[in-house]
């Protein structure tokens, strides 16, 4: 089979389309695989729609499914593009519901779904955490110092919570994001949705603008803002290499 690899800023994937709709928890571990396979956070898979541009299947590097993930989409929407499935501004289905996105040679931008605030009143370890969903769920919290971050407390609140789980530090305008990813069980390099949570409840708390530029772990520049319906996710992606598996 041909599959092709992307990055997003970080957050890898493992790419292919078909017609056949079936489960693939244990292809995408095998696919996922850093050491046997091709190596990835993730397996995207596009199927035909008969409404949409298409729909997707989404798996964690472990084999469970997510309904959504953000760099996915900019990541899928580039591949989509790239194989003429869509044009440059499609839509496509998810878990989580339709997702709109736009294509502009390796810039990508992707609408998410609305966002919710679940619970804002949250203290755990003598900390305020809100539990917010922008596709999945995200623990998040505002931290004075981004270069600590506490993989065994965040894999704890990952499985109380059953979420994914963030601290976000504001810097001037901006926003800096770490992720612990479950799913991943680890720390990933970016999270779209984790940091489109963070960017909501710091702009809910009028700490940051309604545009802004956030930088996950990876360094690099994501462009966050919000419209009337939801937020909006840019930047830039890269289609890594093409493979015969």
């Amino acid at each position: 089979m041909r599959v092709v690899k992307y990055s997003a800023n970080g957050n890898d994937f493992v790419i292919f389309h078909t017609f056949v709709k079936k489960e693939r928890s244990e292809l995408a571990k095998l696919l996922c695989h850093r050491q046997n396979g091709v190596g990835a956070d993730g397996l995207i898979v596009l199927l035909p729609h008969k409404e949409y541009d298409f729909e997707w299947q989404f798996y964690n590097s472990d084999g469970s499914e997510a309904n959504m993930c953000g760099n996915g989409s900019r990541a899928c929407a580039h591949y989509a593009f790239d194989n003429e499935l869509a044009s440059s501004e499609m839509k496509f289905l998810t878990g989580a519901g339709v997702i709109g996105a736009f294509v502009d040679a390796d810039m990508v931008q992707s609408e998410l779904t609305p966002p919710k605030i679940i619970n804002q009143e949250i203290v755990e370890n003598g900390k305020s955490w809100w539990l917010l969903d922008t596709g999945v769920p995200h623990l998040v919290h505002f931290t004075d110092n981004i270069g600590e971050f506490d993989i065994q407390e965040a894999r704890a609140l990952r499985y109380k919570y059953n979420a994914n789980v963030n601290i976000a530090f504001v810097d001037g305008e901006n926003l800096r994001v770490r992720t612990y990813e479950r799913g991943v069980e680890n720390e990933t390099l970016a999270c779209g949705t984790g940091m489109a949570a963070c960017f909501y409840r710091a702009y809910t708390e009028k700490k940051v603008k309604n545009n802004i530029e956030v930088y996950p772990t990876s360094g690099e520049t994501l462009y966050l803002g919000v419209n009337e319906r939801t937020i909006t996710f840019k930047g830039r992606v890269k289609k890594v290499f093409v493979a015969e598996v």
